[in-house]
Protein backbone atom coordinates (compact mmCIF):
# COMPACT_ATOMS: atom_id res chain seq x y z
CA UNK A 1 0.00 0.00 0.00
CA UNK A 2 1.48 3.47 -0.87
CA UNK A 3 2.15 5.96 1.77
CA UNK A 4 0.58 9.76 1.37
CA UNK A 5 2.26 12.19 3.74
CA UNK A 6 -0.60 14.91 3.63
CA UNK A 7 -1.48 17.96 4.99
CA UNK A 8 -5.26 19.10 6.62
CA UNK A 9 -6.07 22.29 7.58
CA UNK A 10 -8.05 23.07 10.43
CA UNK A 11 -9.40 26.80 9.24
CA UNK A 12 -11.59 28.80 12.32
CA UNK A 13 -13.31 32.19 11.97
CA UNK A 14 -13.86 34.56 14.84
CA UNK A 15 -16.54 32.81 15.78
CA UNK A 16 -14.94 29.95 16.07
CA UNK A 17 -17.14 28.21 13.66
CA UNK A 18 -14.91 25.58 11.18
CA UNK A 19 -14.81 25.50 7.32
CA UNK A 20 -15.20 22.29 5.39
CA UNK A 21 -16.24 21.11 2.02
CA UNK A 22 -18.57 18.72 0.54
CA UNK A 23 -17.00 16.57 -2.00
CA UNK A 24 -19.48 14.69 -4.00
CA UNK A 25 -17.77 12.44 -6.37
CA UNK A 26 -20.53 10.93 -9.38
CA UNK A 27 -18.50 8.58 -10.59
CA UNK A 28 -14.92 6.74 -10.29
CA UNK A 29 -13.46 4.49 -7.33
CA UNK A 30 -15.45 6.90 -4.87
CA UNK A 31 -18.58 7.03 -7.44
CA UNK A 32 -21.84 7.71 -5.42
CA UNK A 33 -20.16 9.11 -2.10
CA UNK A 34 -21.33 12.15 -0.22
CA UNK A 35 -18.83 13.52 2.80
CA UNK A 36 -17.38 17.07 4.30
CA UNK A 37 -13.79 17.24 5.04
CA UNK A 38 -11.57 19.92 5.73
CA UNK A 39 -9.12 21.40 2.98
CA UNK A 40 -5.81 19.69 2.28
CA UNK A 41 -3.97 17.56 0.30
CA UNK A 42 -0.98 15.11 -0.08
CA UNK A 43 2.66 16.59 0.27
CA UNK A 44 4.47 17.47 -3.57
CA UNK A 45 7.69 15.70 -3.93
CA UNK A 46 10.39 17.03 -1.09
CA UNK A 47 7.65 19.05 0.18
CA UNK A 48 7.37 19.35 4.27
CA UNK A 49 4.00 18.96 6.04
CA UNK A 50 3.79 23.13 6.81
CA UNK A 51 5.05 23.97 2.97
CA UNK A 52 2.06 21.22 2.02
CA UNK A 53 -0.08 23.15 4.37
CA UNK A 54 0.81 26.27 3.02
CA UNK A 55 0.16 25.26 -0.55
CA UNK A 56 -3.24 23.72 0.64
CA UNK A 57 -4.99 26.55 1.71
CA UNK A 58 -4.01 29.02 -0.89
CA UNK A 59 -4.71 26.41 -3.42
CA UNK A 60 -8.23 25.51 -1.78
CA UNK A 61 -9.32 28.22 -0.13
CA UNK A 62 -7.35 31.16 -1.57
CA UNK A 63 -5.14 32.69 1.02
CA UNK A 64 -2.01 33.16 1.01
CA UNK A 65 0.21 32.85 4.76
CA UNK A 66 3.52 32.15 5.83
CA UNK A 67 2.56 30.90 8.64
CA UNK A 68 -0.19 28.69 8.92
CA UNK A 69 -0.44 27.73 12.48
CA UNK A 70 0.76 24.99 14.44
CA UNK A 71 0.38 21.75 14.09
CA UNK A 72 -2.39 20.23 15.89
CA UNK A 73 -2.82 17.04 15.58
CA UNK A 74 -1.92 13.16 13.95
CA UNK A 75 -3.84 10.65 12.37
CA UNK A 76 -2.83 7.76 10.40
CA UNK A 77 -5.94 6.53 8.16
CA UNK A 78 -6.40 3.66 5.15
CA UNK A 79 -8.35 5.15 2.10
CA UNK A 80 -9.13 4.73 -1.48
CA UNK A 81 -8.04 8.08 -3.15
CA UNK A 82 -10.52 9.09 -6.41
CA UNK A 83 -7.84 7.53 -8.94
CA UNK A 84 -8.77 4.02 -7.27
CA UNK A 85 -5.33 3.99 -5.34
CA UNK A 86 -5.15 2.69 -1.92
CA UNK A 87 -3.41 4.57 0.43
CA UNK A 88 -2.15 4.99 3.89
CA UNK A 89 -2.04 8.48 4.93
CA UNK A 90 -0.15 9.93 7.72
CA UNK A 91 -2.52 13.15 7.62
CA UNK A 92 -1.06 16.33 10.05
CA UNK A 93 -3.64 18.62 11.62
CA UNK A 94 -2.90 22.64 11.16
CA UNK A 95 -5.16 24.79 13.20
CA UNK A 96 -5.52 28.28 10.76
CA UNK A 97 -7.31 30.84 12.66
CA UNK A 98 -8.73 34.06 11.15
CA UNK A 99 -11.23 36.82 11.49
CA UNK A 100 -13.22 36.16 8.27
CA UNK A 101 -12.13 34.74 5.07
CA UNK A 102 -14.43 34.63 1.33
CA UNK A 103 -13.68 31.22 0.09
CA UNK A 104 -11.85 31.35 -3.45
CA UNK A 105 -12.02 28.59 -5.60
CA UNK A 106 -9.39 30.08 -8.67
CA UNK A 107 -6.83 28.09 -8.19
CA UNK A 108 -8.63 24.59 -7.72
CA UNK A 109 -7.69 21.81 -10.44
CA UNK A 110 -10.57 20.44 -12.45
CA UNK A 111 -11.18 17.14 -9.90
CA UNK A 112 -11.70 19.89 -7.30
CA UNK A 113 -14.17 21.94 -9.56
CA UNK A 114 -15.87 18.91 -10.02
CA UNK A 115 -16.03 17.20 -6.49
CA UNK A 116 -15.88 19.68 -4.21
CA UNK A 117 -19.74 21.06 -4.91
CA UNK A 118 -19.90 23.41 -1.65
CA UNK A 119 -18.25 24.99 1.22
CA UNK A 120 -19.31 26.09 4.95
CA UNK A 121 -18.56 26.96 8.39
CA UNK A 122 -20.12 24.71 10.87
CA UNK A 123 -20.33 25.66 14.86
CA UNK A 124 -19.59 22.60 17.34
CA UNK A 125 -23.21 22.22 17.23
CA UNK A 126 -24.10 21.40 14.11
CA UNK A 127 -20.71 19.51 13.19
CA UNK A 128 -21.89 17.40 16.59
CA UNK A 129 -25.93 16.96 15.29
CA UNK A 130 -25.41 16.27 11.64
CA UNK A 131 -25.91 13.01 10.17
CA UNK A 132 -23.87 13.52 7.08
CA UNK A 133 -20.30 11.96 6.78
CA UNK A 134 -17.66 14.34 7.92
CA UNK A 135 -13.91 12.78 7.84
CA UNK A 136 -12.29 12.60 9.89
CA UNK A 137 -14.78 11.09 12.10
CA UNK A 138 -12.97 12.27 15.42
CA UNK A 139 -13.31 16.01 13.92
CA UNK A 140 -14.91 17.69 17.13
CA UNK A 141 -12.35 15.80 19.42
CA UNK A 142 -9.14 17.02 17.52
CA UNK A 143 -10.86 20.82 17.77
CA UNK A 144 -11.25 20.17 21.55
CA UNK A 145 -7.87 18.91 22.13
CA UNK A 146 -6.53 21.92 20.39
CA UNK A 147 -8.35 24.05 22.57
CA UNK A 148 -10.84 25.60 19.73
CA UNK A 149 -14.03 23.71 20.92
CA UNK A 150 -14.81 22.81 24.80
CA UNK A 151 -15.81 19.26 25.68
CA UNK A 152 -19.53 18.55 25.78
CA UNK A 153 -20.85 19.07 29.54
CA UNK A 154 -22.34 15.99 30.89
CA UNK A 155 -25.80 15.61 32.13
CA UNK A 156 -26.68 16.08 35.31
CA UNK A 157 -28.43 12.67 36.43
CA UNK A 158 -31.84 12.82 37.85
CA UNK A 159 -32.71 12.09 41.49
CA UNK A 160 -34.13 8.56 41.78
Amino acid sequence: MRQRPSSRLLVVNCRRELLLFRFEHKEGALGGQTFWATPGGGLDDGESYEEAARRELFEEVGLRLEDVGPQVAQRTARFVLPSGDPVLADERFFLVELDELAVSDSNWTALEQEVMTAHRWWSQAELRATAEQVWPEDLEDVLIEAGVWISAQPTARTAE
